[in-house]
C-alpha cells in the first residue's frame, strides 16, 4: 500500500488551475526559466494577401516555409519549402489541377497532411510514395483576426499554445474600423518590439507624419503585471500633454504589443504591432490600427480610402525610424546586447521604462531568438528605403494598384503624344486657324504631361521612401 497522501481539496484545485494555465499558456515552451521562440505561434500574412491559386514562400526563424491553400480541406497549409525528393523549393511549383501542391523540379505531389501523391517518373509496380521519406514535413496553421498564424516548433505543442491575438477585438469583433499594413524590415523582432514600446519616441522620430515636437513632454511610466508570458503598464497621463486620457500597453511575449487609448475627442484607438522574426536582423512588420470613432464621419473616410492609398502614407511613417534603428541595434550588439542592456543604454528617466522591461524579459528568460549569430554587415541607404521588394509586390492591395497606375501613365501619354502630333497637321489643314482649337489642345497637352509627371511621383512611392525624413526638412516660417 502506498504511503502517499493525497492532497487536500484546495490544494488540488490551484494544482489543476495550474495545469490549465500552462495548457492555455505555453507559449516559450514548458522550462519557467526559458523562452523557447520555436514553441510560438507567428502571423506570417494577412490573409487577403493570400492568393489561393499559387503557392507563398516565407521565411520565418531562418527556415523556409511554403504557404498554399488546400482546397480539399478548404484550409491553408505550410510546408517546410523542400521537396523530399531533390530538395527543391516547393515554393516555385504550383498548386495542380487535383489541389495537391506539384514540386517544379519533378512533378511530384503532395496532398495537405504532407503525403506525398504521385511520383510520374515511377513504374506502375512500385509505391515510392507510400515511404516516409517521400513526405513533406509541416506545420500547424490556424487564422485569427483575419491572419495566418504558423507554428514552428513541436507539432504536439500547437494545440496547447495560445495564439497571440489582440483581446480587445475580441471582445466586440464587428464593433472596429481597421487599417493595416506590412512590411519587412531591416532590423530584428526585440529592436522593432523596443522601438514601438517607446512612446516618448514620437513627437520626435515621427515629427510631421503622426508627431510633433510641441508634444514632448515627461513620460510616467508604471508597470502593473509582469511574467514569462510578458507585460502590462500603464501612462496615467497619456501622449499629447494629457490631453487624450490614460494609454495602457500590453507586451505578449515574443513578438505582439499594443497601445489601447480612449478619448472623448476621438473615441477608442488601437495602435497594434507584430513582429515575426525572419532571420538574424530582418523581421515581418505586422501594423493594425483599430478604431472605434466617437463620431461616423471618420470611419466613413477611413471606408472609403483605398488600402493601397494608405500603404503609401504608412511606409513613410515606418521609414522614419528604419535607418537609425537598422544601425542602432549593431551598436547595441557590440556593447554586448541585452545581457549588458543597463550598460549599454543609459535610461534615467521613466519614458524608458517599457524598454528596461523588454530587455529585462529578454536576459530574464534568454529569450534571445538567434543566439549564436551575429548581425550581417549594414545596408545601403538605398536598400533600407526599398519598398517594392519589401512590401509592394507581397501586397495584394499595392501589387495591382501599382500596375493600373502605370498603365495610365502610359495611356496619358500616348494622349499627350497624340495631341503633340496633331497640332502641326490641323494648322495644315484648317483654314482660316482656330485659335480656340489650338488653345484647348495645348491646354489638353499641359494638362496630359502635369498628370503624367504626377503619376510618376506617386508611381515612385511604391518603389522608393524619400531619403529625408519629415524631421528633418527645413521648417517653414
Amino acid at each position: 500500500m502506498s504511503n502517499s497522501v493525497l492532497p487536500q481539496k484546495d490544494s488540488q484545485q490551484e494544482i489543476t488551475s495550474q495545469i490549465r494555465t500552462v495548457q492555455e499558456f505555453l507559449a516559450g515552451g514548458l522550462d519557467p526559466d526559458v523562452f523557447d521562440w520555436q514553441e510560438v505561434w507567428y502571423p506570417v500574412c494577412y490573409i487577403e494577401d493570400l492568393n489561393k491559386s499559387q503557392a507563398t514562400r516565407f521565411t520565418l526563424l531562418e527556415q523556409d516555409i511554403v504557404i498554399w491553400w488546400d482546397q480539399k480541406e478548404q484550409t491553408w497549409r505550410a510546408f517546410i519549402d523542400q521537396c523530399p525528393h531533390r530538395l527543391a523549393p516547393l515554393s516555385e511549383g504550383r498548386i495542380n489541377h487535383e489541389g495537391l501542391l506539384e514540386c517544379p523540379y519533378h512533378g511530384w505531389a503532395f496532398s495537405g497532411t504532407g503525403q506525398c501523391e504521385r511520383i510520374p517518373q515511377q513504374t506502375q509496380t512500385t509505391k515510392a510514395e507510400v515511404s516516409q521519406r517521400a513526405c513533406v514535413a509541416t506545420l500547424a496553421t490556424t487564422v485569427r483576426q483575419q491572419m495566418l498564424f504558423v507554428y514552428p516548433g513541436r507539432a504536439e505543442n500547437a494545440a496547447k499554445t495560445k495564439v497571440p491575438i489582440v483581446e480587445p477585438l475580441e471582445q466586440d469583433p464587428d464593433g472596429w474600423i481597421y487599417l493595416n499594413t506590412f512590411r519587412d524590415v531591416p532590423y530584428d523582432a526585440l529592436t522593432l518590439m523596443e522601438n514601438v514600446l517607446d512612446t516618448s519616441h514620437i513627437p520626435y522620430t515621427h515629427h510631421r507624419t503622426v508627431g510633433n515636437r510641441a508634444n514632448a513632454s515627461p513620460i510616467d511610466l508604471e508597470i502593473m503585471e509582469s511574467g514569462k508570458w510578458g507585460f502590462k503598464g500603464t501612462w496615467a497621463q497619456g501622449p499629447r500633454k494629457g490631453t487624450l486620457g490614460r494609454q495602457d500597453t500590453t507586451f505578449i511575449a515574443p513578438g505582439l504589443m499594443w497601445h489601447d487609448l480612449t478619448s472623448k475627442q476621438y473615441g477608442r484607438t488601437l495602435t497594434v504591432v507584430y513582429a515575426t522574426p525572419i532571420r538574424k536582423g530582418e523581421c515581418r512588420l505586422f501594423a493594425q490600427f483599430p478604431f472605434k470613432f466617437s463620431s461616423k464621419l471618420p470611419g466613413l473616410f477611413l471606408r472609403v480610402t483605398p488600402r493601397w492609398y494608405s500603404h503609401i502614407g504608412q511606409n513613410r511613417v515606418l521609414e522614419d525610424d528604419q535607418i537609425f534603428l537598422h544601425y542602432q541595434e549593431r551598436y547595441f550588439e557590440k556593447l554586448g546586447g541585452s545581457a549588458n542592456f543597463t550598460k549599454a543604454f543609459y535610461l534615467p528617466t521613466k519614458a524608458d521604462l517599457f524598454v528596461s522591461e523588454l530587455r529585462s524579459w529578454v536576459k530574464q528568460y534568454k529569450a534571445e531568438p538567434f543566439k549564436s549569430e551575429c548581425l550581417p554587415p549594414p545596408l545601403p541607404k538605398e536598400v533600407l528605403l526599398d519598398r517594392y521588394h519589401s512590401h509592394t509586390k507581397k501586397c495584394a492591395s499595392c501589387r495591382p494598384a501599382l500596375t493600373q497606375l502605370q498603365r495610365l501613365r502610359v495611356g496619358v501619354a500616348v494622349v499627350a503624344a497624340l495631341i503633340w502630333g496633331f497640332l502641326p497637321l490641323l494648322m495644315l489643314i484648317q483654314n482660316p486657324i482656330s485659335i480656340i482649337s489650338v488653345i484647348v489642345l495645348t491646354l489638353v497637352m499641359i494638362f496630359s504631361v502635369l498628370i503624367w509627371l504626377g503619376l510618376g511621383k506617386l508611381e515612385q512611392q511604391f518603389y522608393q521612401g524619400g531619403e529625408i525624413p519629415p524631421r528633418n526638412l527645413p521648417e517653414k516660417n
